[in-house]
């Protein structure tokens, strides 16, 4: 292995790097889960669809020191498509969902010292695909989503105080549209939150909790997340077909301004920054295309890498299985687990979700405490789901939720 140091800090150059090497697996089967990374640095997973398309309401948690996942406790209610923060004091806040029907608007609070799950305040909206996300002054925004019957319209943002365990309305949105394949909200470096993917994108400032219009987006791109220069990249998603599309957000001009597309289209991929400064994009399901016909062929173990320098993605190692609605999760260590999600070998193909996980080694292998702070949401990860969720989601979320 070999090693430099750049701006004080030591840089390790992993020997197999940009690649993806099996993880063992969770103690179940999961798709459109969560996973949030916790303060001591280990990874919770929560809910998802199980092995016979139930929702799960069980959760885990993986030990980046032993390489193991191990059983924790259960939430009261079985949910997918939920969303999943850090609060402040380490503890997680659960909320929304769909159990197998209409969203939820439940809520829960996992505390990872006693590895319980207990109920807090509901949501004012049920809400499933939402985004969750934890503002600096220590409350959570919510926002986003569906809840039928207000598609298209989204419910209205909410914001939860974790000192009271309440639920509360905020401003109203600055235009109310709907999407099949939102992107998650982001929150900026100034501490507001860009809420694209509806009919205009808008920017939430949480100290007049006033929702502005700014500029316009293509109405296709499903994935996003920050980059460390402030700008938010948003890749793949789905209008006539997958798409293989990219665009920057820059908050300076308030504009959406194209970059270099992905080499392959893709939508319920990943996109994770990682503590170089360029983002991974794994996985997520492809079209196959012959002149101005494009078929559904999938899913993809294909990942690419995006370099903001040269506004270009590059291929990288492929992951070790296909998967799409999975979660990518930054560890400390600089390297990206992925765990869970499902898979489809075309039309009519569908295999079903896994309990098989990934780790992926970037190129260059940075810590990510060290050299790396994303947007001070306490996650230090990209969208998972679309949180992040997670994850960034958050995750945010899972990885595509919007």
């Amino acid at each position: 292995m070999k090693t430099i140091f750049l701006l004080g800090a030591t840089i390790a150059f992993a020997q197999s790097a940009g690649m993806f090497t099996p993880a063992g697996s969770m103690t179940e089967v999961r798709s459109q889960h969560t996973a949030t990374l916790l303060l001591d640095g280990r990874v919770l997973l929560v809910g998802g669809y199980g092995a016979k398309g139930e929702g799960l309401a069980s959760a885990e948690v993986y030990d980046p020191s032993t390489g193991g996942f191990t059983a924790t406790g259960k939430m009261a209610t079985p949910r997918r498509m939920h969303s999943s923060t850090l609060l402040p004091d380490g503890r997680i806040l659960i909320a929304g969902g769909y159990p197998r029907g209409d969203s939820l608007a439940t809520a829960e609070v996992y505390d990872p010292t006693s590895g319980t799950f207990s109920a807090t305040g509901n949501l004012m909206f049920p809400r499933g695909g939402h985004t969750a996300i934890l503002l600096a002054s220590g409350k959570v925004l919510i926002l986003g989503g569906a809840a039928p019957p207000s598609y298209p319209p989204v419910p209205p943002a909410e914001v939860y105080d974790p000192g009271t365990g309440v639920f509360s309305a905020t401003g109203s949105y600055g235009s109310n549209g709907g999407c099949d394949f939102c992107p998650p909200a982001v929150l900026l470096a100034s501490g507001t939150v860009l809420f694209a993917g509806q009919r205009e994108a808008q920017v939430y400032h949480p100290a007049t909790a006033v929702f502005s219009l700014t500029g316009a987006m293509s109405p296709c791109l499903s994935a996003a997340t920050l980059l460390p220069n402030g700008k938010v990249l948003f890749a793949g998603g789905v209008c006539y077909g997958r798409d293989a599309a990219a665009e920057l957000y820059d908050p300076a001009t308030r504009a959406f301004n194209s970059t270099g597309s992905m080499g392959s289209p893709r939508v319920w991929h990943s996109l994770t920054p990682l503590p170089d400064g360029t983002v991974l994009a794994a996985g997520g399901e492809t079209d196959s295309c012959a002149g101005n016909t494009c078929t559904f062929a999938g899913t993809v173990a294909s990942a690419e890498v995006y370099n903001p320098s040269r506004g270009a993605f590059a291929p990288t190692g492929a992951m070790t299985e296909p998967r799409e609605i999975h979660t990518a999760t930054l560890l400390n260590d600089g390297r990206v687990l992925i765990a869970g999600g499902e898979s489809f070998g075309g039309i009519g193909v569908f295999f079903g979700s896994t309990a098989t996980a990934e780790l992926y080694t970037p190129a260059v292998l940075v810590p990510a405490p060290q050299l790396f702070s994303l947007s001070g949401d306490g996650k230090g990860q990209g969208a998972i789901w679309h949180a992040t969720a997670g994850e960034v989601a958050s995750p945010s979320s899972p990885a595509v939720a919007g």
